[in-house]
């Protein structure tokens, strides 16, 4: 299956599952979604347990946690992760806080999906990552998925899930390989991001970060798309580097990443989004504290530019495999 593909199985294992589970958002009833991860579900379920909503992300949240707090499981479409900011009062004030607030009487169990970051040359208001707006929310659990098998096990973790879960889905790798800008060249693994996944019900547990390929000389954590970018940045270079996929920002699994670190002595750290205060600089903070003394050299940090998004510079925006490649050659240099 693609990512999108393993995200609509997903859904359609939960609504055959469960009653309570009901899918809504912008197009995603009649049309099956601008990237038609829901498509045919409508037709299947009918239009009270997938149907189409306004064009307003505040209204979408707020229904949907008035839904999850009263036994429903609603699983709910942002279009595009930039257009989840009119909806952000009611994920970090209401969705985030009700378990606390109500003192244990009412829970969330709400999921939002979110197409995230670049790669189909969208702009400034259709490629951002905002993840780092999340995981600073206490009360929330963010997932990024880099595989169509994540994805999907991911998805159905997160939707029996007691608590609200914002899940972002690399649209980059939504449908298989993508190229390099202006090469019709593909990076190095055009059949990765398709892969095996399973019929029927299972789950990746949240919270558990994937070593995707064994090392000894370097950690480099990445997550979404970015995992692609360090395989094969680690393939043009031949260094012996330790590939961590975190799967799961919030909760995080310092555990694998510390053990990792601490064996390697070395790390860097890779994401899309800008660089200033994002989830990058956390995971640094989490890496120094828990690995201060077995550190080699200082960690490494690739990121997007601080900068609006570009159109038409969008594959110089991204940490490429050859910036990466730079980054790790430097690291075990110094």
């Amino acid at each position: 299956m693609t990512m999108i593909e393993a995200i609509r199985d997903a859904m359609d294992v939960k609504l055959a599952d469960d009653r309570q589970v009901i899918i809504f958002g912008e197009d995603v009833g009649y049309f099956g979604g601008v990237f038609r991860c829901t498509a045919g579900l409508q037709k299947k379920y009918g239009v009270e347990r997938v149907f189409d909503t306004p064009i307003n992300e505040s209204a979408i949240v707020g229904m949907a946690v008035g839904m999850a707090a009263q036994g429903m499981r609603p699983c709910v479409e942002v279009q595009f992760a930039d257009y989840v900011y009119p909806a952000y009062d009611q994920i970090s004030q209401e969705a985030a806080r009700l378990r606390q607030r109500s003192n244990q009487q009412f829970t969330c169990p709400l999921v939002i999906r979110m197409p995230t970051g670049g790669g189909i040359y969208g702009g400034q208001t259709h490629s951002q990552s905002p993840e780092a707006l999340f995981t600073h929310v206490a009360g929330l659990k963010v997932i990024v998925p880099a595989t169509p098998y994540d994805a999907k096990g991911l998805l159905i973790a997160a939707i029996e899930d007691p608590d609200p879960v914002i899940f972002l889905e690399p649209k980059r790798i939504y449908n298989g390989p993508f190229y390099g800008h202006g090469t019709g060249e593909a990076v190095g693994w055009a059949s990765r991001p398709e892969g095996e996944v399973p019929a029927g019900h299972y789950v990746v547990e949240i919270g558990k970060a994937a070593i995707r390929r064994e090392g000894a000389a370097i950690t480099i954590l990445a997550y979404g798309t970015m995992v692609f970018i360090a395989e094969e940045a680690v393939r043009r270079t031949g260094i012996d580097a330790e590939v961590i996929d975190l799967r799961s920002l919030l909760p995080l699994d310092l555990d694998t990443i510390a053990a990792s670190v601490k064996k390697t002595g070395r790390c860097v750290v890779v994401h899309e989004a800008t660089r200033t205060s994002g989830f990058g600089a956390e995971l640094i903070a989490e890496v120094q504290e828990a690995c201060f003394w077995h550190l080699k050299t200082p960690i490494v940090r690739l990121t997007g530019w601080d900068a609006p998004y570009p159109l038409a510079n969008e594959w110089d925006y991204f940490p490429s495999p050859e910036r990466l490649a730079r980054a790790l050659t430097q690291a075990m240099e110094d």
